[in-house]
């Protein structure tokens, strides 16, 4: 007889778990929305009055499954939406005024949020950390810089790095 089904004194092993749906993504167990079975104990002394589980009924089932369908729905609109605003700013240039030596080579440097900050002011709402650059601008002249909204929604914008006019 092997150990791992059946008991010290001979008897069959029984394996007793219950099935619950996850209310939070829990480590090495599993995603939001999913049914998983678990030992009886680690289901009623923690999931379970942590809030991170309920009881797998099949209502429970059916009201998880519609929820996930709204938030698909919800996501491809989303998608469609940072599409339509990736095509727009790819569309648009940007110049940046900065402070040259008479090599070109830059006092300072142009970053993520500079870049930012100027499609902001000119009415595109594109977030410092959507601005993807191998590295500071630390020269005059045009760079084609990546704007990442989404993986599926992903643009290139020209920025010109232009002298400051002298006062």
């Amino acid at each position: 007889m092997s150990r791992a089904t059946h008991t010290a004194s001979g008897r069959p092993r029984i394996s007793r778990q219950i099935e619950l749906l996850l209310a939070d993504d829990v480590e090495s167990l599993g995603k939001r929305g999913e049914v998983v079975r678990v030992r009886p104990g680690y289901a009623r002394n923690f999931l379970l009055p942590n809030g991170m589980a309920t009881l797998a009924t099949e209502d429970n089932k059916r009201r998880v499954k519609r929820h996930q369908e709204k938030l698909e729905s919800i996501e491809v609109e989303r998608i469609k939406q940072l599409k339509v605003r990736a095509e727009a700013v790819g569309k648009y240039s940007v110049t940046l005024e900065a402070n040259a030596n008479e090599e070109g080579h830059l006092y300072g440097s142009i970053m993520g949020p500079d870049i930012s900050k100027a499609l902001k002011a000119a009415g595109y709402q594109i977030e410092s950390e959507d601005v993807r650059l191998d590295g500071p601008l630390k020269e005059l002249g045009m760079y084609t810089v990546k704007i990442y909204l989404h993986a599926d929604a992903q643009t290139e914008v020209k920025v010109w790095v232009v002298p400051a006019a002298k006062k």
